[in-house]
Protein backbone atom coordinates (compact mmCIF):
# COMPACT_ATOMS: atom_id res chain seq x y z
CA UNK A 1 0.00 0.00 0.00
CA UNK A 2 1.26 3.28 -0.98
CA UNK A 3 1.76 5.93 1.93
CA UNK A 4 -1.13 7.94 0.06
CA UNK A 5 -3.40 5.00 0.37
CA UNK A 6 -2.84 4.78 4.03
CA UNK A 7 -3.16 8.07 5.18
CA UNK A 8 -6.44 7.91 3.34
CA UNK A 9 -7.47 4.71 5.06
CA UNK A 10 -6.22 5.74 8.66
CA UNK A 11 -8.30 9.39 7.57
CA UNK A 12 -11.33 7.47 7.18
CA UNK A 13 -11.09 5.20 10.23
CA UNK A 14 -10.63 8.23 12.11
CA UNK A 15 -14.05 10.27 10.67
CA UNK A 16 -16.92 9.97 12.97
CA UNK A 17 -20.25 8.40 12.31
CA UNK A 18 -23.25 8.96 13.90
CA UNK A 19 -26.90 8.06 13.98
CA UNK A 20 -29.89 8.07 16.14
CA UNK A 21 -33.63 6.94 15.04
CA UNK A 22 -36.23 7.67 18.16
CA UNK A 23 -39.42 6.99 17.96
CA UNK A 24 -42.17 8.21 20.76
CA UNK A 25 -45.97 7.70 21.29
CA UNK A 26 -48.51 8.92 23.40
CA UNK A 27 -49.75 7.31 26.44
CA UNK A 28 -52.40 7.85 29.63
CA UNK A 29 -48.85 9.34 31.43
CA UNK A 30 -46.96 11.08 28.43
CA UNK A 31 -45.10 10.48 25.86
CA UNK A 32 -43.24 7.45 25.94
CA UNK A 33 -40.37 6.30 23.66
CA UNK A 34 -41.77 2.86 20.96
CA UNK A 35 -38.14 2.74 18.97
CA UNK A 36 -34.04 4.44 19.96
CA UNK A 37 -31.66 3.42 18.06
CA UNK A 38 -28.30 4.92 18.91
CA UNK A 39 -25.22 3.93 16.92
CA UNK A 40 -21.40 5.62 16.48
CA UNK A 41 -20.85 9.27 18.19
CA UNK A 42 -24.54 10.04 18.95
CA UNK A 43 -26.08 9.56 22.15
CA UNK A 44 -29.84 10.87 23.27
CA UNK A 45 -30.77 11.87 27.28
CA UNK A 46 -34.25 12.33 28.57
CA UNK A 47 -35.89 14.05 30.45
CA UNK A 48 -39.56 14.75 31.44
CA UNK A 49 -40.82 18.44 31.92
CA UNK A 50 -41.91 19.29 35.22
CA UNK A 51 -44.46 21.76 33.81
CA UNK A 52 -45.47 20.48 30.09
CA UNK A 53 -46.48 17.35 28.67
CA UNK A 54 -43.55 17.06 26.28
CA UNK A 55 -40.95 14.36 26.12
CA UNK A 56 -37.73 16.69 26.60
CA UNK A 57 -34.44 14.35 24.30
CA UNK A 58 -30.47 15.90 24.59
CA UNK A 59 -28.85 14.76 21.77
CA UNK A 60 -24.86 13.98 23.25
CA UNK A 61 -22.02 13.84 20.73
CA UNK A 62 -19.71 11.86 22.07
CA UNK A 63 -16.57 13.07 18.95
CA UNK A 64 -16.68 15.97 20.68
CA UNK A 65 -17.28 18.04 17.55
CA UNK A 66 -17.87 18.02 13.68
CA UNK A 67 -15.19 17.40 10.65
CA UNK A 68 -14.13 16.68 7.46
CA UNK A 69 -15.91 13.27 6.42
CA UNK A 70 -17.83 13.03 9.47
CA UNK A 71 -21.39 12.14 8.56
CA UNK A 72 -24.45 11.71 10.99
CA UNK A 73 -27.88 10.92 10.28
CA UNK A 74 -30.69 11.47 12.67
CA UNK A 75 -34.48 9.90 12.23
CA UNK A 76 -37.04 11.36 14.79
CA UNK A 77 -41.08 10.67 14.66
CA UNK A 78 -43.36 12.05 17.02
CA UNK A 79 -46.38 9.93 16.89
CA UNK A 80 -50.32 11.06 16.65
CA UNK A 81 -51.07 13.61 19.95
CA UNK A 82 -47.28 12.81 21.86
CA UNK A 83 -45.19 16.16 22.53
CA UNK A 84 -41.34 16.14 21.86
CA UNK A 85 -38.92 18.79 23.01
CA UNK A 86 -35.02 18.21 21.10
CA UNK A 87 -32.11 19.95 22.00
CA UNK A 88 -28.26 19.49 21.73
CA UNK A 89 -25.67 18.97 25.04
CA UNK A 90 -23.94 22.14 24.00
CA UNK A 91 -23.36 24.19 21.05
CA UNK A 92 -22.29 21.88 18.14
CA UNK A 93 -18.50 23.21 16.42
CA UNK A 94 -17.77 22.38 12.99
CA UNK A 95 -13.91 22.66 12.67
CA UNK A 96 -11.65 23.14 10.22
CA UNK A 97 -11.36 20.36 7.23
CA UNK A 98 -8.74 18.51 5.39
CA UNK A 99 -11.30 18.51 2.08
CA UNK A 100 -13.76 16.21 2.90
CA UNK A 101 -17.31 18.03 3.62
CA UNK A 102 -19.21 16.91 6.65
CA UNK A 103 -22.77 15.72 6.14
CA UNK A 104 -25.54 16.11 8.53
CA UNK A 105 -28.81 14.45 7.75
CA UNK A 106 -31.83 14.86 9.35
CA UNK A 107 -35.52 13.52 8.98
CA UNK A 108 -38.73 15.07 11.41
CA UNK A 109 -42.06 13.15 11.34
CA UNK A 110 -44.99 14.40 13.74
CA UNK A 111 -48.27 13.04 13.56
CA UNK A 112 -51.96 13.96 13.89
CA UNK A 113 -52.27 16.34 16.73
CA UNK A 114 -48.26 15.86 17.63
CA UNK A 115 -45.87 18.66 18.08
CA UNK A 116 -42.20 19.14 17.70
CA UNK A 117 -39.95 21.87 19.29
CA UNK A 118 -36.53 20.93 17.99
CA UNK A 119 -34.40 23.60 19.37
CA UNK A 120 -30.65 22.50 18.86
CA UNK A 121 -28.40 24.80 21.04
CA UNK A 122 -25.83 27.02 18.44
CA UNK A 123 -23.55 25.53 15.91
CA UNK A 124 -20.42 26.95 15.19
CA UNK A 125 -18.38 27.07 12.30
CA UNK A 126 -14.06 27.89 12.58
CA UNK A 127 -12.38 29.02 9.58
CA UNK A 128 -11.99 26.09 6.91
CA UNK A 129 -15.35 24.31 7.91
CA UNK A 130 -17.42 22.78 5.02
CA UNK A 131 -20.57 21.57 5.83
CA UNK A 132 -23.83 20.32 3.99
CA UNK A 133 -26.65 19.54 6.30
CA UNK A 134 -30.23 18.95 4.94
CA UNK A 135 -33.36 18.62 6.99
CA UNK A 136 -36.52 17.21 5.92
CA UNK A 137 -39.59 17.68 7.66
CA UNK A 138 -43.02 15.73 7.15
CA UNK A 139 -46.06 16.86 8.83
CA UNK A 140 -49.64 15.67 9.45
CA UNK A 141 -52.30 18.48 8.43
CA UNK A 142 -52.67 19.64 12.49
CA UNK A 143 -49.23 18.91 13.90
CA UNK A 144 -47.53 21.18 15.46
CA UNK A 145 -43.85 22.49 14.44
CA UNK A 146 -41.44 24.75 15.70
CA UNK A 147 -38.16 24.74 14.66
CA UNK A 148 -34.94 26.83 15.35
CA UNK A 149 -31.26 26.51 13.63
CA UNK A 150 -28.36 28.88 14.19
CA UNK A 151 -25.61 29.09 13.61
CA UNK A 152 -22.28 31.40 14.38
CA UNK A 153 -18.99 31.50 12.03
CA UNK A 154 -16.33 32.38 14.64
CA UNK A 155 -15.86 32.60 17.50
CA UNK A 156 -15.99 36.78 17.75
CA UNK A 157 -14.72 37.09 21.22
CA UNK A 158 -11.71 35.02 20.50
CA UNK A 159 -10.95 37.39 17.30
CA UNK A 160 -11.75 34.29 15.10
CA UNK A 161 -12.82 35.19 10.94
CA UNK A 162 -13.58 32.48 8.72
CA UNK A 163 -12.14 33.25 5.96
CA UNK A 164 -12.49 30.38 3.95
CA UNK A 165 -15.57 27.87 4.32
CA UNK A 166 -18.36 26.53 2.80
CA UNK A 167 -22.21 25.74 4.55
CA UNK A 168 -24.65 24.25 2.18
CA UNK A 169 -28.21 23.88 4.36
CA UNK A 170 -30.96 22.56 2.38
CA UNK A 171 -34.56 22.87 4.37
CA UNK A 172 -38.03 21.31 2.55
CA UNK A 173 -41.14 20.88 4.86
CA UNK A 174 -44.39 19.19 3.78
CA UNK A 175 -47.83 18.87 5.29
CA UNK A 176 -50.05 15.73 4.57
CA UNK A 177 -46.78 15.20 1.70
CA UNK A 178 -47.31 18.56 0.28
CA UNK A 179 -44.32 21.02 0.15
CA UNK A 180 -45.47 23.79 1.77
CA UNK A 181 -41.40 25.72 2.57
CA UNK A 182 -38.16 24.83 0.45
CA UNK A 183 -34.90 27.06 0.61
CA UNK A 184 -31.31 26.03 0.22
CA UNK A 185 -28.62 28.48 2.15
CA UNK A 186 -25.43 28.34 0.48
CA UNK A 187 -22.43 30.10 1.53
CA UNK A 188 -18.86 29.45 -0.21
CA UNK A 189 -15.00 30.72 -0.01
CA UNK A 190 -14.50 33.75 2.01
CA UNK A 191 -17.91 33.74 4.26
CA UNK A 192 -16.92 36.71 5.86
CA UNK A 193 -16.76 38.79 3.00
CA UNK A 194 -19.75 37.26 1.74
CA UNK A 195 -21.81 38.40 5.31
CA UNK A 196 -19.97 42.09 5.25
CA UNK A 197 -22.33 42.89 2.18
CA UNK A 198 -25.56 44.67 3.54
CA UNK A 199 -27.83 42.77 1.53
CA UNK A 200 -26.36 39.07 3.14
CA UNK A 201 -25.88 40.18 6.95
CA UNK A 202 -24.58 43.89 7.18
CA UNK A 203 -21.30 42.56 8.66
CA UNK A 204 -23.09 40.36 11.51
CA UNK A 205 -21.85 36.93 12.17
CA UNK A 206 -24.02 34.85 13.49
CA UNK A 207 -27.77 34.22 11.86
CA UNK A 208 -30.51 31.56 12.63
CA UNK A 209 -34.29 30.92 11.32
CA UNK A 210 -37.05 30.24 13.17
CA UNK A 211 -40.15 28.55 11.49
CA UNK A 212 -43.63 28.26 13.62
CA UNK A 213 -46.93 25.81 12.20
CA UNK A 214 -49.38 26.64 12.70
CA UNK A 215 -48.66 30.57 13.12
CA UNK A 216 -51.03 33.51 12.58
CA UNK A 217 -50.29 37.20 12.35
CA UNK A 218 -50.43 37.49 16.43
CA UNK A 219 -47.02 35.27 16.45
CA UNK A 220 -45.60 38.04 14.40
CA UNK A 221 -46.96 41.03 16.25
CA UNK A 222 -45.65 39.31 19.78
CA UNK A 223 -42.23 38.69 17.80
CA UNK A 224 -42.21 42.42 16.43
CA UNK A 225 -43.42 43.84 20.10
CA UNK A 226 -39.99 43.13 21.37
CA UNK A 227 -37.68 45.08 18.52
CA UNK A 228 -36.93 47.78 21.14
CA UNK A 229 -34.63 44.68 22.74
CA UNK A 230 -33.19 42.79 20.30
CA UNK A 231 -29.47 43.26 19.79
CA UNK A 232 -29.46 42.59 16.51
CA UNK A 233 -32.31 42.88 13.46
CA UNK A 234 -34.92 40.34 13.57
CA UNK A 235 -37.37 39.96 11.17
CA UNK A 236 -40.66 37.92 10.90
CA UNK A 237 -43.32 37.14 8.04
CA UNK A 238 -46.88 34.95 8.46
CA UNK A 239 -48.02 33.79 5.51
CA UNK A 240 -50.26 30.68 4.35
CA UNK A 241 -50.60 29.40 7.94
CA UNK A 242 -46.88 29.18 9.05
CA UNK A 243 -44.59 32.03 10.53
CA UNK A 244 -40.17 32.50 10.07
CA UNK A 245 -38.38 35.04 11.55
CA UNK A 246 -34.91 35.61 10.41
CA UNK A 247 -32.40 37.09 12.88
CA UNK A 248 -28.82 38.50 12.53
CA UNK A 249 -26.08 39.21 15.14
CA UNK A 250 -23.14 40.57 15.41
CA UNK A 251 -22.21 37.53 17.68
CA UNK A 252 -22.96 34.59 19.73
CA UNK A 253 -24.11 35.57 22.53
CA UNK A 254 -26.42 38.57 20.73
CA UNK A 255 -27.76 35.89 18.66
CA UNK A 256 -28.67 33.99 21.87
CA UNK A 257 -30.26 36.79 23.61
CA UNK A 258 -32.40 37.56 20.58
CA UNK A 259 -33.39 33.90 19.71
CA UNK A 260 -34.76 33.27 23.47
CA UNK A 261 -36.76 36.27 23.03
CA UNK A 262 -38.42 35.16 19.58
CA UNK A 263 -38.71 31.88 21.05
CA UNK A 264 -40.51 32.57 24.09
CA UNK A 265 -42.40 34.82 21.67
CA UNK A 266 -43.75 31.86 19.92
CA UNK A 267 -44.97 30.07 22.74
CA UNK A 268 -41.76 28.18 23.79
CA UNK A 269 -41.65 28.17 27.40
CA UNK A 270 -40.20 26.91 29.31
CA UNK A 271 -36.72 26.37 26.73
CA UNK A 272 -34.74 23.49 27.70
CA UNK A 273 -32.75 24.23 30.94
CA UNK A 274 -29.38 24.00 28.93
CA UNK A 275 -29.96 26.68 26.80
CA UNK A 276 -29.98 29.04 29.90
CA UNK A 277 -27.27 27.55 31.66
Amino acid sequence: MSASAAANEVFAANRADGRISLAIAATPSGPSRTHLRESGSLRLRFTHSQTRAALDAVIVNTAGGITGGDRFDLDITVAAGAELTVTTAAAEKIYRSLGPTAEIAVTLEVGTNGALAWLPQLMIGFDGFRLRRTVDVRLAGNARLLFAEATVFGRSAMGERVSQGQLLDRRRVRVDGRLVFAETVGLDGDIAEHLAQAAVAKRGVAIASVLKLPADEDCAAAVRSLQDRFVGEVGISVWKGFAVARLVAPDGAALQRDLICVLHALGASPLPRLWLN
